[in-house]
């Protein structure tokens, strides 16, 4: 048992740990980080595998928590574009320190990156000590 004074409330994540804690909440905050605004088929695409429902459902239950924009433009065809809010920026920076935690983990799955664009496994390949070679 800790000691009361490393004890921890975390009562203020009740709400938004229902939101981030769903499979691709992080996953899409992390790739609007990575690539600034971005429309809803190039989420898609950089998020292989989701379905369409699936993102729509996520992106509109991120945006009503305050983490992404949503941006509409008076165009034919229409367009919408998705980025971080200020509070998504920052969310995103606070799970740096998870990537970093989990990629010094001896059981990381180093294979995974194989699928990131060389400079994004750059940034954490330098947490490993690592170069990259390309």
């Amino acid at each position: 048992m800790c000691e009361e004074k490393d004890r921890v409330c975390i009562c203020p994540l009740k709400g938004i740990i229902d939101v981030i804690s769903k499979k691709w909440a992080l996953l899409i905050i992390n790739a609007l980080g990575n690539y600034g605004k971005l429309r809803f088929n190039k989420l898609m695409e950089t998020l292989s595998g989701i379905s369409p429902k699936t993102l729509s459902d996520t992106l509109k239950e991120l945006q009503a928590e305050g983490l992404i924009k949503r941006e509409s433009f008076a165009e034919i065809p229409p367009r919408v574009e998705y980025s971080l809010t200020k509070d998504g920026a920052e969310l995103r920076k606070s799970i740096i320190p998870l990537l970093e935690w989990t990629a010094n983990r001896d059981s990381t799955d180093k294979e995974r990156c194989a699928e990131c664009p060389p400079e994004a496994r750059t940034k954490h390949q330098v947490y490993l000590g690592e170069k990259n070679e390309t």
